[in-house]
C-alpha cells in the first residue's frame, strides 16, 4: 500500500484535458401551413396555439397567443395573425390592443399593428377574420359601442373603425367589405369605402332571442356562401355579396328522420352543442355537427355523436358515436377528410371520416377552438 501510494505520489499528473468541439447554433423552421394541419387554441391551459399534423399526430410548433386572443391564417400561408390585448403588468397597467403578425416558417414576430380598442372575446372564430385576398383584416370591437376595426395587412396599418350597432360574428364579403350577424335576426352588410361604411340589412331570418345562431359558423371562400346552425338545429345558408340572400332553413333532426328540435322546455331530443359544434367540408358541402341528447337551451353540452349532413340534399348520411363527449370539431379540407376534435380533458382526437377510425389521440393538446387551412 505504501509503495503504491509512493508510486502514485511520484508520478506525473494525468492529462485530463478533452478537446471540445465548438458549439454551433441553428434555427429550425417549419413548412407553411398544410391542409392536413390543425391548430388548437390553448385557451387558459396552454401558452399559445399548438400546431399539429393530422396525418402523423405530431406537434409541429406553437404560435404565441395569449388568453382570449383570436388567431387567423394568411390565405397565402405566409403569416399567422393574432388579435389580442395585453397589459404592461400582466393583468393590469397600460392596455395595448393589437394584431400581432408571425412568420409562418420561423414563428418569429414580424410586427405589431396597434388598434384603437377591442373587447376581449376569445374562442370566437368569426370575431377576427381576414379577407379572401389576404389584404384586409376585420376585428370586432366594443369600445364603447359594437363596431369593426379595419386593418390594411399589406401596409401593416390600422385604417378605419366603423360602428355597427347590435352586430358581431363577421363574414368576408369580397369586393364589398364584410357582413355580420345582428341581434334583430338580420345579416348586415358593410360596403367599405375608404374610412366609411354603407350599412344595409337583410330582412330578419332567425330569432336571436328564442333560437340563436352558433357564432362559430363556416364560410366557404370558393362558393361565397356561409352555413349557419341554430340552437334547435335549423340549418341556413347565405350567399354573400352586395345583397346577400338567405335560404329557407331545414331541420337537422328531420334530415335524420326524427322529430325537429323545439324551443319548448322539457322536450327531450337530439340537439347540437359545444363551443365549436359544427365543421364544414367545403369540397363536398358536408356539415359535421356535434349532437347530444338533451332539451332546448342545452347548447353548451358536449356532443356524444357526430352527424354528417349533406347540406344540398338536406340529409344526414352518417352518424358517428364518440367514446367520450367532445366540445369542438373541425374537418380537414382534403379529398380524404380527417375530423379533429377535443373536449374538457384537453385531448385532441383525429378520426378518419371514411371509416370512423381513431387515427390519433394527442394528450395535453389544449381544449380551445380548432382552426384548419381553408382552400383558396
Amino acid at each position: 500500500m505504501l509503495l503504491g501510494s509512493a508510486a502514485v505520489a511520484g508520478a506525473a499528473p494525468a492529462d485530463t484535458s478533452v478537446a471540445l468541439e465548438p458549439e454551433e447554433s441553428d434555427v429550425l423552421t417549419i413548412d407553411p401551413p398544410k391542409p392536413t394541419w390543425f391548430f388548437v387554441d390553448g385557451g387558459w391551459d396552454m401558452p399559445g396555439t399548438s400546431i399539429f399534423d393530422g396525418e402523423s399526430g405530431k406537434m409541429k410548433g406553437m404560435v404565441e397567443t395569449r388568453r382570449l386572443a383570436d388567431m387567423a391564417i394568411d390565405p397565402a400561408g405566409k403569416y399567422y395573425y393574432v388579435a389580442e390585448t395585453i397589459w404592461s403588468k400582466v393583468d393590469r397597467g397600460t392596455r395595448q390592443d393589437m394584431i400581432t403578425v408571425y412568420d409562418s416558417k420561423t414563428l418569429n414576430l414580424v410586427t405589431e399593428i396597434a388598434l384603437p380598442g377591442r373587447i376581449l372575446i376569445g374562442s370566437r372564430k368569426n370575431n377576427f377574420i381576414v379577407s379572401d385576398d389576404g389584404k384586409t383584416a376585420y376585428v370586432y370591437d366594443f369600445s364603447p359601442t359594437s363596431g369593426v376595426n379595419i386593418v390594411d395587412l399589406a401596409r401593416k396599418k390600422f385604417t378605419a373603425s366603423i360602428e355597427l350597432p347590435g352586430c358581431a360574428s363577421l363574414i368576408p364579403n369580397p369586393g364589398v367589405g364584410f357582413s355580420a350577424l345582428c341581434s334583430d335576426g338580420s345579416l348586415a352588410t358593410v360596403a367599405v369605402k375608404g374610412t366609411k361604411g354603407d350599412i344595409t340589412h337583410t330582412a330578419p331570418f332567425f330569432d336571436a332571442t328564442n333560437d340563436p345562431i352558433f357564432d362559430n359558423f363556416a364560410y366557404d371562400r370558393k362558393t361565397k356562401t356561409t352555413t349557419f346552425l341554430t340552437y334547435t338545429g335549423q340549418v341556413f345558408t347565405a350567399r354573400i355579396g352586395a345583397t346577400p340572400t338567405v335560404s329557407a332553413p331545414f331541420s337537422i333532426q328531420a334530415a335524420a328522420g326524427i322529430r325537429p328540435g323545439e324551443t319548448r322546455p322539457l322536450e327531450l331530443n337530439w340537439y347540437p352543442g359545444g363551443r365549436q359544434p359544427m365543421a364544414l367540408h367545403r369540397p363536398t358541402g358536408h356539415l359535421f355537427v356535434l349532437m347530444h341528447m338533451g332539451e332546448y337551451w342545452s347548447h353548451k353540452a358536449s356532443g356524444g355523436e357526430i352527424w354528417q349532413v349533406d347540406v344540398a340534399a338536406k340529409k344526414v348520411v352518417k352518424r358517428f358515436v364518440l367514446k367520450e363527449p367532445m366540445n369542438n370539431i373541425e374537418v380537414s379540407q382534403t379529398e380524404k377528410p380527417l375530423l379533429y376534435l377535443n373536449g374538457e380533458k384537453g385531448e385532441a382526437l383525429v378520426l378518419d371520416v371514411a371509416t370512423g377510425e381513431e387515427k390519433h389521440k394527442i394528450e395535453k393538446a389544449g381544449g380551445g377552438i380548432i382552426t384548419v387551412l381553408e382552400p383558396n
